[in-house]
């Protein structure tokens, strides 16, 4: 097991015992143990990658989703390091452009004038903590800067309660979480480099879903609004002929 050191005023620093902090101990426990067998196994499978990326990165695409746990970016797109620039925070929220000045808005004008990324995707999902929160604000009011943040979803609410006022709560949840997504996309298009360059069409923004149970993925139609399912959208994409030889990914 891992021991370590805390600092006492008055005392000696000194080793404590693992019983001394057993919730700190298993997970970083876990955590080193996986640096191993990353070191181990997993890098000098792709030690030339790595090599490769050591000095520069060329991006194609900037994913903005949420801090939740449960998804896992290069994990649902099967990605390599390198691939994707990205910005993750509560409810996968994007301030209007000069709203405020932070991360958020900050990766993405390094991401578009810098790094030149081609897409930007914004990915919500199932079971949105942040969006859940939106929807009973007095359950955060305690919490000055969540409540803050979850002020720029205020209006995928008025939308959906407009729109949709006869849901169940969970349908309705699913529905804000979608009207989260076109709302964010409506933000970003506020940044001035993200406007031009989408004008330019040398940039393109997509809005997806991730569904965490069924393991699905709903894609934004951008002319129609609906989101579709990723595999209809797929197929549209195969050739006349047929799926191609790598079926189609």
């Amino acid at each position: 097991m891992v021991s370590g050191r805390f600092f006492v005023p008055g005392r000696p620093l000194r080793p404590l015992p693992v019983s001394a902090y057993p919730d700190f101990v298993h997970p970083m426990e876990k955590l080193l143990r996986g640096i191993a067998r990353f070191q181990n196994d997993v890098y000098p499978k792709s030690q030339e990658l790595f090599e490769q990326l050591a000095t520069r990165q060329e991006p194609e695409t900037l994913y903005i989703g949420c801090s939740d746990s449960r998804v896992v970016p290069h994990l649902l797109l099967q990605t390599q390091p390198g691939d994707l620039f990205i910005c993750r925070n509560a409810g996968n929220i994007v301030p209007p452009w000069g709203d405020v000045v932070g991360g958020v808005s900050a990766t993405v004008e390094y991401g578009v004038q810098v790094l030149g990324v081609k897409h930007i995707v914004i990915c919500g999902h199932s079971d949105c903590g942040a969006m859940r929160a939106a929807l009973q604000p007095e359950r955060v009011q305690h919490f000055r800067a969540v409540s803050a943040w979850l002020h720029h979803a205020e209006r995928v609410l008025a939308v959906v309660r407009e729109t949709h006022p006869n849901l169940s709560e969970e349908a309705f949840l699913e529905v804000v979480i979608e009207e989260n997504v076109d709302a964010q996309i409506h933000n970003l298009l506020t940044h001035p480099s993200v406007a031009a360059r989408v004008r330019a069409g040398t940039l393109q923004v997509h809005g997806m879903v991730y569904d965490i149970a069924r393991g699905s993925v709903k894609v934004q139609d951008r002319e129609t609004g609906r989101f579709e399912n990723v595999q209809r959208i797929l197929e549209r994409l195969e050739p006349a002929g047929g799926p191609t030889p790598d079926g189609g990914r």
